[in-house]
């Protein structure tokens, strides 16, 4: 081999670099999926969601998530915010909803989805959305949730806390989980009780969901808001059913599947317009 080893070594460190972030045209898309190695973000042409009307039983979690992002999007201090509780209740529709509706009354307000396995890199992330100070940005990570020996929440700390550089003017951070502090219960009693500083061994884990300004909780719905949420869906879609028959059809439905919530709703909905020849 000849050469100096250090320019070796230095040729294949670059090698191993991943190349730099090609900037995206922020005006082409109002959604982007982040991906890294290679790091991109991969504008997304259309958003599935549904309008923030037809999310029924949610009401107080709605108007202060929208009325905490509508601050954002105008400049004004807003936080961070983790949406957690019953699976299925439109935690991750509700902020695909605000986003569009922030949209339609007219703020250029852009969202990036980063998932959980993604965490890693999202520092790298921040100095891309903060290069781009002209516009601002909803990062969104859905269901998210920490195991015990799962290393993935000192990154979002990068989000939340900022570190030394703090969390850029123009990003917000709303996450989705099931569980109120992003790691299940019965793991914080064990490590408490077999740890050899049980408060330090959870501590930092558990006081990461104490970062978010705002917890938005989400409950199982009522057998009413299910059927509301169903009646919502018909008329936005123009779908004729009568009460009875949707009542009866609904509630055996949800019987099936052993649950009652907004995606069962939704799973309803979906079937009934297939049999009434109703596209969606």
């Amino acid at each position: 081999m000849t050469g100096d080893p250090l320019d070796r070594i230095a040729a294949a460190l670059e090698r191993l670099a991943p190349p730099p972030l090609v900037a995206p045209d922020f005006a082409a898309a109002d959604a982007f999926l982040w991906h890294p190695a290679p790091d991109r973000l991969d504008p997304v042409a259309e958003v599935a969601r549904v309008a923030l009307p037809l999310l029924v039983g949610i009401d107080r979690a709605r108007d202060t998530l929208l009325a905490n992002t509508i601050q954002f999007a105008r400049g004004f201090p807003a936080n961070n915010a983790l949406l957690w509780g019953a699976r299925g209740m439109g935690k991750s529709s509700l902020v695909k909803a605000v986003h569009g509706e922030v949209r339609r009354q007219g703020h250029p307000l852009k969202i990036v989805e980063v998932s959980r396995e993604d965490l890693t890199s999202i520092a790298r992330l921040l100095e891309h959305l903060r290069a781009a100070p002209l516009h601002r940005f909803i990062l969104f990570c859905d269901d998210l949730s920490f195991s015990h020996d799962d290393q993935h929440y000192k990154s979002l700390k990068a989000v939340l806390d900022g570190g030394i550089a703090g969390r850029p003017d123009n990003v917000i951070f709303y996450a989705t989980s099931n569980r109120r502090h992003l790691m299940p219960r019965e793991m914080i009693e064990n490590e408490r009780q077999t740890a050899i500083s049980p408060s330090e061994a959870t501590e930092e884990k558990v006081s990461l969901s104490d970062r978010f300004g705002l917890w938005l909780g989400f409950h199982p719905c009522s057998q009413d808001e299910y059927l509301a949420m169903i009646r919502g869906y018909c008329d936005a879609w123009g779908l004729e059913i009568d009460d009875a028959t949707l009542r009866a059809e609904a509630i055996e439905w949800q019987a099936t599947r052993g649950a009652r919530s907004g995606r069962v709703a939704w799973q309803y909905f979906t079937d009934l317009a297939g049999r009434r020849g109703v596209a969606i």
